[in-house]
């Protein structure tokens, strides 16, 4: 199954679906009377459409919710302006009555929205102009905790982790109406997992993480068919990965690997099928769960259609592939990442082309009716036989599958790498424009004339999200200064703010110096993850 939307983001796409419309197609919307609840806005920086289908909306919308005291309301951005005011689905107010505003942010290109979603609110854009007469203003997410620096200025506090553990002394704070907006940024400041930029002093801010999972439930809250994955009932089967691929977040931002229990899943997938035929088994790598023969099983003897959000190639790949098969699944996700062995073991996706092709024949015996390869261009130390390598390889893939499936359709999807914080990458440049367009160029000569789709996000925007993820403040001022949201608006926000935005991009950093994002403390060394590029560049 391909859920790349879901996971990579996408620019907004408006839907014009007045609000009632789309509550009444809805099933499980929470409604609570405003009367001595502390009103709190979760809101995601994009569509209805893609913000229904990330499953942290529903997980912060419930476990606010499950508070007695607070009342939590959604808002998404689907652009517009003035002449359509900016106003939560469930009772249609405005967000300045509103406690609090709690940004869910998974995406750097979401951030131009952020600041489209302020202004259209006459919510005062920076945190220190505002005063006891507007609300909090928060956010979270894995961009926040791997690099809060380029929204900074515009918050108040910043949520460094994950929201379980996060969540509950922040409330009490914020619940306090005795309480004035500056005392309470300081009250902030001393919880773990906050980082109020207005009084932050001393040590890096900790990452928070949920210890058990099993005390939360995470599954979907609000089911609507208006969404990218409107027919699945969606549940969260582990956090974080063990794998520690060198370009990868995840492995930073929600380890250490945890799984829940296959009887909780299970209790959760039996509410589910109540409302959805189908299950979405949602985790960086489900495949990975020790116990995943037995849930499947289980899930399976339950009647649910199957299918899993990732699926790493390895040695348990037939099995899950033989059981999503049997449980209505028709598409199938495999992300080799790089067509050459040598550049696989410098981003440790530790695969062989062995192991590539297995995976491809289990997909053809099982009968998918479409597979779709993940692939990256730009990596460290690519060249452009390396991309020559993602052709090849796709290509026997193909061999393998028109051999075993003949119906079936190959598709291939490329992004080009873009350096995270927190990662063994992040002191590396990405490749410039030229470069990327002439690998992504290669992939089209050789690959649609063989009947496969080639999907590709813009290098260009890929760069914008580059500069976002290894920038500083200073990124802020820039973000304030886009006046329309495309290629030409960012370069004249850049070149109005005289940055050089080549620094964040283009240029490899010294070990040595001071990172932006000094401020957070993942919980992983710096020593570590210089091992780890040093390990990487010697190949």
């Amino acid at each position: 199954m391909g859920w790349e939307g879901v996971r990579k983001g996408r620019r907004a796409r408006a839907r014009q679906v007045p609000a009632e419309g789309r509550l009444s197609r809805e099933q499980g919307t929470i409604v609570k009377d405003w009367g001595g609840r502390v009103p709190i806005a979760v809101i995601y920086p994009n569509s209805y459409y893609i913000g229904m289908s990330n499953l942290g909306i529903h997980a912060v919308y419930s476990l606010l919710n499950s508070y007695p005291r607070v009342v939590c309301e959604r808002v998404f951005w689907e652009g517009g302006g003035q002449s359509s005011p900016l106003l939560s689905l469930e009772s249609r107010r405005p967000l300045s009555h509103f406690t609090a505003l709690a940004f869910s942010i998974s995406y750097e290109l979401d951030y131009f929205y952020v600041v489209q979603i302020l202004k259209a609110a006459g919510i005062p854009l920076y945190a220190a102009d505002r005063d006891d007469r507007q609300p909090l203003v928060i956010a979270g997410g894995a961009c926040i905790t791997a690099n809060p620096m380029p929204l900074a200025p515009f918050f108040d506090c910043l949520c460094i982790g994950e929201a379980e553990p996060i969540l509950p002394e922040m409330l009490t704070v914020m619940a306090d109406e005795a309480v004035r907006r500056d005392d309470k940024l300081r009250m902030l400041a001393e919880l773990p997992g906050c980082y109020v930029p207005r009084y932050h002093q001393g040590a890096p801010v900790a990452r928070q993480w949920a210890h058990h999972l099993d005390d939360f439930v995470v599954s979907s809250t609000v089911l609507t068919p208006d969404t990218e994955l409107g027919d699945l009932y969606l549940i969260e089967v582990e956090r974080g990965c063990s794998w520690g691929c060198r370009y990868c977040l995840v492995s930073s931002t929600f380890c250490p690997i945890r799984y829940r229990s296959v009887d909780r899943l299970v209790e959760q997938a039996t509410k589910g099928l109540k409302y959805r035929k189908r299950l979405g088994l949602v985790g960086p790598v489900v495949s990975d769960h020790p116990e995943i023969e037995e849930l499947l099983s289980r899930l399976r003897q339950l009647g649910a259609g199957l299918s899993v959000s990732s699926l790493r190639i390895g040695p348990r790949c037939g099995m899950v592939l033989s059981e999503m098969v049997r449980g209505g699944a028709s598409t199938i996700t495999l992300a080799p990442e790089a067509g050459s062995e040598r550049l696989r073991r410098v981003i440790g996706k530790r695969i062989s082309e062995g192991d590539i092709i297995e995976a491809v024949e289990g997909v053809a015996e099982c009968g998918f009716r479409r597979l779709k390869l993940y692939f990256m261009i730009g990596l460290p130390t690519e060249t452009d036989a390396d991309v020559e390598e993602i052709a090849a390889l796709t290509l026997r893939c193909k061999d393998v599958l028109d051999k075993g499936n003949a119906g079936s359709r190959l598709s291939v999807n490329v992004a080009s790498f873009v350096p995270k914080a927190g990662t063994p990458f992040q002191w590396l440049p990405m490749a410039d424009l030229d470069t990327l367009n002439r690998r992504l160029a290669i992939l089209k000569k050789r690959l649609p004339p063989r009947g496969i789709q080639l999907k590709s996000e813009s290098p260009a925007w890929s760069q914008v999200q580059g500069a976002l993820a290894r920038g500083d403040v200073r990124l802020a001022e820039v973000l304030v200064g886009v006046e329309e949201i495309s290629l030409a608006g960012w370069r004249r926000a850049v070149e109005k703010c005289h940055l050089d935005i080549d620094f964040y991009v283009l240029k490899r950093w010294p070990v040595g110096n001071r990172l932006p994002w000094a401020v957070v403390d993942l919980g992983v060394s710096q020593q570590y993850l210089e091992h780890e590029m040093d390990g990487a560049l010697a190949g």
